[in-house]
């Protein structure tokens, strides 16, 4: 295994630019310097920083042809577990995902190139991401994280003021922000709430969502270059796709979950020279020997219902094309 802390704290203090993908066990980490990277195996897309222009893909109409999420029993069952855990004081907020088979006409290559979203990652033909969620930001000393849990149907009637007075989105948002805030004070000073529950709109091919997040700063030590892998390692997993508290809350997971989430869920970004720019890898395909995998999830707290986080987590198998 890769000792990615070392090799992003070594790059790092030489100020040489690098690609990272962490996943969500940390057991196989990828770090590899920009200018070693395979265009023809790895493409990358980080808030417009890319490693090249891409031949279009023209596609009309959805990109899948059949989803085949997992039955609601396998789902409530999973549920249930967490819900168990909850009540015993073990987690307050635990985000539970499950896959779903999806067949397309379309490559990992070309998903990577029709989809629209801030974060994309193409992998040497295994899976792909299309993410929404920032996870860390660096500009100078500044470090920032935007979790973002809390989703709706924008066609709803009044649907972000339902977002935003929802009890279970309310307490779900409530406890990410402050479990990132105390995140970050392991790594930051003068740690503060930038930005509280704003809403953002999400095109897909079902609709448009609603998704609020918060932005969270912190001050790094002026040293901090040298430093970026010890950063990454205390800050993971992200909070937003684990729960609170994280280490009990991880535990549940991998109790409930019936498959290992992988690259899914793990954090990838980019170090420039100077700053980190990195994303959730969340929205996420991948190819496995029975076909093509859509991994996607939600938390769950005490205010959850089974019937209304699967219809969620069936809502968010979508690749953003607009």
């Amino acid at each position: 295994m890769v000792d990615f802390e070392h090799k992003m704290n070594e790059l790092g203090s030489r100020k040489i630019p690098f690609l990272f993908i962490l996943d969500f066990d940390l057991e196989n980490p990828v770090v590899i310097p920009l200018a070693e990277i395979n265009n023809s195996e790895i493409l990358y897309d980080v808030n417009g920083k890319s490693n090249g222009k891409t031949d279009t893909v023209h596609s009309s109409g959805e990109p899948f042809r059949k989803i085949m999420p997992v039955k609601k029993e396998v789902y409530c069952k999973a549920f249930k577990k967490i819900q168990e855990g909850i009540s015993h004081g073990d987690s307050f907020l635990t985000n539970l995902t499950m896959p779903a088979k999806v067949e397309t006409d379309l490559s990992l290559k070309d998903i990577f190139k029709i989809s629209r979203a801030k974060y994309k990652l193409y992998f040497k033909d295994l899976f792909v991401v299309f993410s929404p969620e920032p996870f860390i930001r660096t500009e100078n000393r500044i470090i920032r994280s935007f979790p973002m849990k809390g989703t709706m149907d924008a066609s709803l009637p009044e649907a972000e003021v339902r977002l935003l007075n929802s009890v279970k989105e309310l307490a779900e948002h409530y406890t990410i922000v402050d479990l990132i805030r105390n995140d970050l004070n392991m790594v930051a000073e003068k740690v503060k709430v930038s930005r509280f529950r704003y809403v953002e709109k999400i095109k897909t091919h079902y609709g448009e969502l609603l998704q609020m997040s918060s932005e969270i700063t912190g001050e790094l030590p002026e040293n901090h270059h040298g430093s970026l892998g010890t950063i990454l390692k205390k800050l993971l997993p992200a909070g937003s796709v684990s729960g609170a508290p994280k280490q009990k809350t991880v535990g549940m997971i991998h109790h409930a979950e019936p498959y290992k989430r992988g690259y899914y869920t793990g954090v990838f970004g980019i170090f420039d020279g100077e700053n980190i720019d990195s994303g959730v890898m969340i929205r996420y395909i991948e190819k496995s020997d029975d076909g093509f995998v859509y991994k996607s999830g939600g938390g769950i707290t005490a205010n959850s219902d089974c019937e209304e986080e699967y219809e969620e987590i069936i809502r968010k198998i979508y690749v953003p094309t607009a």
